[in-house]
């Protein structure tokens, strides 16, 4: 028996009735041979953390654009505080880890530049849309590798596309990453808002701290205990409801703050510019994209769809840098 197979089936002996187990995967795309060590969500998460759209990450805005400070969260702190919080409840309810963990480092390796602004930008000019859910599904099935994916699970990308609160997973590890996902961003946004001076510990409501409390850590807490204990022993992830409302209240509270705050996001505009301009720019000048996009539209992709994948796997840095190379006058040296 390899070291794989005990795993396996210490997952059958130990692991809640409900979860999802490495052995039971519905498989990959393309059959691969096993790895005789590494289970196959284990093998996912592995090659998630080795692809380049993960290293990208940590030069992509979360919430606050070119922040001037070295504590405010990036895409990649946040999708490490996910896949934290995910691994937290997966362990206390006896869940799969291994496919919380792929899930939740693989949520967002489809997110644009400049947060959601690069989203919305690139949405609104590509004719078949752009939703960074959508988009961190085909990284991990066609972009990551020159084209020929990551070739994940089955479980991991179905978690990934249903990150999202429209989304519903088919496995109990996926909602933990959609719930995990949710709570992670409302806990360190506002935790970021509170050290950037728009907000204070105070002005959150009275009838949203009496419930979940009046720090960031007793909210976070607060959480993700009620996760594990509304859930227990269910086949279901779930809040109780008082806790459900006081944090519909509270995303409610920080968009009226933080999320639509002139001073927060107030340079939004400039970058859902940028990101128009550069999109424009590329698809009128196609011969200028890298061999593998052109590669692509040769092979029958819309030219529209390949220029959102290059514009929208950039960097916050290198789309500036892009920007400027081919918009900002340079000095002439003789």
């Amino acid at each position: 028996m390899t070291i794989r197979e005990r795993l396996e089936q210490w997952e059958k002996e130990y692991l809640s009735p409900y979860a999802a187990f490495s052995m039971d995967s519905k498989g990959r795309t393309r059959q691969e041979q096993q790895c005789d060590i590494r289970p196959v969500f284990q093998r996912d998460r592995d090659r998630i953390i080795h692809s380049k759209s993960f290293r990208r990450l940590k030069d992509k805005t979360q919430v606050f654009l070119t922040p001037e400070g070295d504590h405010y969260r990036t895409r990649l702190t946040h999708t490490l505080e996910v896949s934290q919080n995910a691994r937290t409840i997966a362990k206390a309810l006896r869940l799969n880890e291994d496919l919380v963990e792929a899930i939740a480092l693989g949520h967002d390796l489809g997110h644009t530049p400049f947060g959601h602004a690069g989203e919305r930008a690139l949405d609104r000019v590509c004719p078949y849309g752009f939703e960074h859910n959508k988009q961190s599904v085909r990284t991990v099935e066609f972009l990551e590798k020159n084209g020929q994916g990551l070739n994940l699970t089955f479980e991991v990308k179905d978690g990934i596309l249903n990150h999202q609160t429209s989304g519903m997973p088919c496995t109990l590890e996926g909602k933990i990453v959609r719930f995990s996902d949710k709570i992670a961003y409302i806990h360190h946004d506002m935790d970021d808002a509170i050290r950037g001076g728009i907000l204070t510990e105070k002005d959150v409501p009275k009838e949203i701290g009496d419930v979940i409390g009046y720090t960031t850590g007793e909210r976070l807490d607060h959480f993700i205990h009620d996760i594990v204990t509304t859930s227990y022993d269910k086949n279901d992830i779930c809040m109780s409801e008082p806790v459900a409302n006081a944090m519909k209240k509270l995303r409610q509270f920080m968009f009226e703050r933080v999320y639509q705050n002139p001073v927060a996001k107030g340079e939004e505009s400039k970058a859902e510019s940028l990101m128009e301009t550069l999109y424009d720019y590329y698809l009128h000048n196609i011969d200028v994209l890298p061999a593998e996009f052109k590669r692509m539209i040769d092979e029958g992709e819309h030219r529209e769809v390949v220029v959102c994948d290059y514009v929208g796997a950039m960097t916050d840095r290198f789309a500036i840098a892009k920007y400027e190379e081919i918009y900002i006058p340079k000095s002439w040296h003789y």
